[in-house]
């Protein structure tokens, strides 16, 4: 996954409740070893950056069927 990077930019939020499986909680912690960004933060950002490049992919798959 090319293009992802932490930061530790802090927006305004509302709380929400998720369940994550247990193994992917261990993979994402394992990543944040070192690293000056929570749990959430992570999560927020990963969201997003599969969010934007959804999109991405939609335009590209718009662009092609012209």
């Amino acid at each position: 996954m090319t293009g992802f990077r932490l930061n530790t930019n802090k927006k305004e939020s509302e709380n929400k409740t998720i369940r994550f499986p247990l193994p992917l909680i261990e993979r994402i912690e394992e990543k944040l070893i070192n690293n000056d960004i929570s749990f959430s933060s992570f999560v927020i950002q990963a969201c997003e950056y599969a969010l934007d490049n959804m999109e991405d992919d939609n335009k590209e798959k718009s662009n092609n069927n012209k």
